[in-house]
């Protein structure tokens, strides 16, 4: 079966904001570039700044616990290194994650927990992408998916509700359920996928917005079964993947 990948995103800090790219070149065994790069510990956060190393999102502001941070929109100048944000609620902001850390906690601050959850810093481990699994990964969806689950709804579901790293075209519905175990030839690039997306209250807000619009997991283990949307691959041979690269599945 072949398909195409229609849609390349990146989350540079967890949770908060996303942004296209027209192409990405991905390497063996890590995740994708810049994606999750930095994540915003709350009060109640066990990260250690001291020996930074991934730690499970529990311990991160997300979209799970705060739908609000769901509508920011990012993009991230490599060339700077400054970080340009914007929310329907708030002013946009351009500052530097590397030294203005503060600057973006301020900025977060009226769409987020006051007391219990109170974000406090933005962090980094270098060399570990703050993904929801604990070795480095990429996640790939299905467009067909997306719109089928739509249709069950009734309503018009936007694809930013699942944050994915690649949205592939040219699928039947649910398709890529089956692909647990199986290599895929995205590009130049060799993936095997791993496992399931499961799937949390975040995607339940409309990333326009930030609030809460349709139930998408009630909606999930009605339709298909099951809570999960997607799935997570491993990068085993590295290479370009562009906006209509053909992708196959392998084995």
């Amino acid at each position: 079966m072949t398909a195409q990948t229609a849609h390349i995103f990146r989350h540079p800090i967890k949770a908060h904001g996303r942004e296209e790219l027209a192409s990405v070149v991905l390497s063996a065994g890590g995740p994708m570039p810049l994606d999750r790069h930095w994540a915003v510990a709350h009060e109640l956060s066990k990260f250690d700044p001291a020996a930074p190393a991934w730690t499970p999102c529990g311990h991160f502001q997300r979209g799970a616990r705060t739908t609000a941070v769901m509508a920011i929109t990012s993009r991230y100048d490599e060339a700077t290194g400054l970080m340009q944000v914007q929310h329907p609620e708030l002013p946009d902001l351009t500052f530097s994650p590397a030294t203005e850390g503060p600057k973006f906690i301020e900025w977060l601050a009226p769409i987020s927990p006051t007391e219990r959850f109170r974000p406090t810093a933005l962090v980094s481990a270098p060399g570990h992408a703050m993904t929801d699994t604990d070795y480095p990964s990429v996640s790939l969806m299905n467009l067909a998916s997306n719109a089928d689950l739509g249709r069950y709804m009734g309503m018009e579901l936007s694809i930013h509700r699942w944050r994915a790293n690649f949205w592939l075209e040219g699928l039947a519905p649910w398709a890529e359920m089956s692909w647990i175990g199986k290599r895929l030839r995205m590009g130049e690039a060799l993936l095997e996928v791993r496992e399931l997306v499961p799937r949390c209250r975040s995607t339940t807000a409309d990333p326009a917005t930030g609030r809460v619009e349709g139930d998408t997991l009630d909606a999930l283990r009605k339709h298909i079964g099951q809570q999960d949307f997607g799935v997570i691959a491993v990068v085993l041979e590295g290479g370009a993947i562009t906006r209509g690269s053909n992708v196959e599945v392998l084995s």
